[in-house]
């Protein structure tokens, strides 16, 4: 049966007074440079601004349980050590997260510490976002391959309530083909997911509803553009970008500072289950605001009733006066009417190799006036296998005070040719703009032999060395470089020979010419044996690669020098 979330009045709007009272005494005991209010950040840092189409959840609704205020696995006295069947204290019950769960998101830790040293992605801050999301997978309800057993949605984001955004996946992950909703239990809206998912476990299917797909996909999410996790800013940014509310961040920080405090491993489905919601109105409220009323005398005795057939009449009520509904002022977002290119130059880089110029995009006012602090999605369209900086292909970068947005650098891959990356203003729908990048097969300019003994061989022989030799570009080494070795004619005659030495294919048919062949990661190239027929004389092996680097090596066939030395002359006899 499948679960889904409730609905929702506004995101963090339904949090109530005790909540944020139980958030500010947490976030003075437990959680860093944790603030009720938003700071400041830089460009390229997410805000808590509203925008919901690049969150990863779409901002929707949360669990705003806290953790307790006391450390998680306390170390009880030797007088209060418990015994057997003694209830685990609450603090204990909520430090523990079901194996299954816990066990993805130290794997994704793990992984995240190779592919990107520099964001230092803790596993905590997964579990925190977990808990906040789903509650662990609603307490660990998971199958042994880490699948929910039933699929954990959020509300349809139709604008209700919620952010506005219609169906990206037709229904695919969420069975919704109307609006988008979360998935699974890191919360995914279908439209990040086709991007930021990751195949965790291994399986060749990149699942939502996986624990260890999306914990790894969250990690990936959390330390895109460039964000250190070890930094209060770099925290704060990834965290707001998942779900860009305070409250939330708040409510998250809450329980990383507890996870990071301590924690165990509890069965799958039998963890702990949250029960306040963002979305809730109906749990504990805090003290009712009184009703103004009346003025009463100030005795306590009540007041007697009228006399019969006075004239006293109830009192009318005054109508209120109607409050004239304020015009709302137009967001930064709001005033943008086109996007312009801000200069960028061609985009051209070898294969393997970083880009070395940026994509830079201006936001502008129908009148060309320059628009500070919206944001700019860059998105790789295409095929093809380049991404930006940290292997993302999609980006969000704040325009500076100039109006201006610089993507982050982009990083060819082996596939050549043409590419696009388009330029998008995220929150009002504009005509996008698109760049073309451009990547070009790797070259070589230079080829050398590593050895300088002469190549020979007698006729019906085989050549004692092989032919071995290095690619360099530009002085450096020039790995995967395409080339091509090919038994020619004469120097001025490139046409493949027709006699003299040659190598073998797979069924030891005779071969004199190469191709597929490629530089190794040291720039190095050994061909097969080379073999000789009958004819003898100089013959010449041409090596060229990709970008015109070319080297000619003589191969000489020649019969074996007899060395031996001729028998002496019998000697005269002696005469008689």
């Amino acid at each position: 049966m499948t679960a889904h979330f409730g609905r929702r009045l506004r995101k963090g709007a339904a949090t109530t007074a005790v909540a944020a009272a139980a958030v500010a005494a947490l976030s003075a005991s437990q959680a860093p440079a944790v603030t009720g209010s938003d700071r400041p950040t830089a460009a390229g840092q997410a805000t808590p601004d509203g925008s919901t189409k690049h969150s990863a959840t779409g901002d929707s609704p949360y669990y705003t349980d806290l953790p307790p205020l006391s450390s998680p696995n306390p170390s009880p006295s030797d007088s209060q050590s418990p015994s057997i069947g003694t209830p685990v204290s609450v603090g204990e019950a909520e430090a523990g997260i079901p194996a299954t769960i816990l066990d993805a998101y130290k794997k994704a830790e793990t992984e995240l510490a190779t592919s990107k040293p520099g964001c230092n992605l803790p596993w905590q801050l997964l579990a925190a976002i977990g808990k906040v999301e789903s509650g662990q997978a609603r307490g660990g309800q998971v199958d042994a391959n880490g699948t929910t057993t039933s699929k954990i949605l959020g509300p349809a984001l139709d604008g209700n309530g919620f952010a506005l955004i219609k169906d990206t996946d037709n229904g695919q992950y969420d069975g919704n083909s109307t609006y988008d909703q979360a998935v699974g239990p890191m919360q995914f809206i279908p439209s990040t997911w086709a991007w930021a998912g990751r195949d965790g476990n291994g399986d060749g299917v990149k699942d939502p509803n996986n624990i260890y797909d999306a914990a790894l996909a969250a990690g990936h999410y959390l330390c895109r553009n460039d964000w250190n996790l070890s930094t209060d800013a770099g925290l704060r940014s990834a965290i707001l970008s998942y779900n860009n509310s305070t409250d939330y961040l708040n409510t998250v920080l809450s329980w990383l500072e507890y996870y990071r405090k301590g924690t165990h491993s509890v069965p799958d489905g039998t963890g702990t289950l949250p029960s306040g919601r963002s979305d809730d109105n109906s749990g504990a409220n805090p003290t009712p605001t009184p009703t103004p009323s009346k003025t009463t005398p100030a005795t306590s005795s009540p007041s007697p009733d009228p006399t019969p057939g006075s004239s006293t009449s109830p009192t009318t009520p005054a109508s209120p006066t109607p409050t004239p509904t304020p015009t709302p002022t137009p967001t930064p977002t709001d005033t943008v009417a086109k996007l312009a290119d801000a200069g960028t130059a061609k985009l051209t880089a070898m294969a393997g190799d970083a880009f070395t110029k940026k994509i830079s995009t201006s936001a502008q006012t129908s009148a060309g006036k320059a628009v500070a602090k919206v944001r700019i999605r860059f998105t790789i369209v295409g095929t093809t296998d380049a991404t930006f900086t940290g292997g993302e292909k999609v980006a969000v970068v704040v325009t500076n005070a100039s109006g201006v947005a610089v993507a982050p650098a982009l990083q060819a891959g082996e596939t050549t040719g043409d590419f696009t990356v388009r330029a998008t203003l995220v929150g009002r729908a504009i005509a996008g703009l698109d760049y073309t990048a451009s990547v070009t097969p790797r070259v070589a300019d230079t080829l050398a032999r590593t050895s300088t003994t002469a190549l020979t061989c007698t006729p019906g022989g085989e050549f004692a060395d092989q032919v071995e030799v290095k690619a360099t570009y530009n002085g450096a080494v020039a790995d995967k470089v395409a080339a091509t070795a090919t038994l020619i004619k004469a120097a001025d005659d490139a046409t493949e020979n027709d006699k003299g030495p040659y190598f073998k294919d797979a069924d030891g048919k005779t071969v004199r010419t190469l191709t597929g062949l490629a530089t190794d990661a040291d720039g190095l190239l050994k061909l097969p044996k080379l073999y000789a027929d009958d004819t003898t004389g100089t013959f010449l092996l041409q090596i060229t690669t990709t970008g015109g680097a070319t080297l000619t090596v003589e191969l000489t066939v020649a019969a074996a020098t007899d060395t031996s030395s001729a028998s002496p002359s019998p000697s005269a006899s002696p005469s008689a």
